[in-house]
């Protein structure tokens, strides 16, 4: 567990919903992920607070059904930014082009695996 005295000022809690789309035209609010991630003054990752508290960067993935996974911000080499929750690449979902994005409440991204990608909209930024 993550201790709040333990992050820097730079961290701010991230919600993001499944936004509409195929199969969920208005989006499904009880479907997404809560970050915990270092942002800049303009709202996007900032890669060295993250290399230097990379094991404070958590992923909460929560749907409808299921137990919630608990896992890591990780980038690969080359810089693509993807969700971690155990061992193997088998249940890693990458964030594309999550470098470029900017943290702000109403913007979307997109999370997945392979092909599938699925867009999320930001529905909170908040110091935890």
């Amino acid at each position: 567990m993550v201790k709040l005295t333990e992050l820097t000022s730079k961290f701010r809690h991230v919600r993001l919903v499944l936004a509409r789309g195929k199969g969920h035209p208005e989006g499904d609010s009880h479907e997404g992920y809560d970050l915990l991630v270092p942002l800049d003054e303009y709202g996007q990752l900032d890669a060295v607070e993250w290399k230097e508290n990379q094991s404070l960067c958590r992923v909460r993935r929560f749907r409808p059904k299921g137990e919630d996974l608990i896992g890591r911000l990780r980038r690969k080499p080359g810089g693509q930014w993807y969700f971690d929750y155990a061992q193997g690449w088998s249940d890693d979902e990458l964030a594309f082009h999550l470098s470029d994005e900017r943290f702000v409440q109403g913007e979307y991204l997109s999370i997945g695996k392979g092909d599938a990608m699925r867009p999320y909209r930001i529905t909170l930024v908040e110091k935890p």
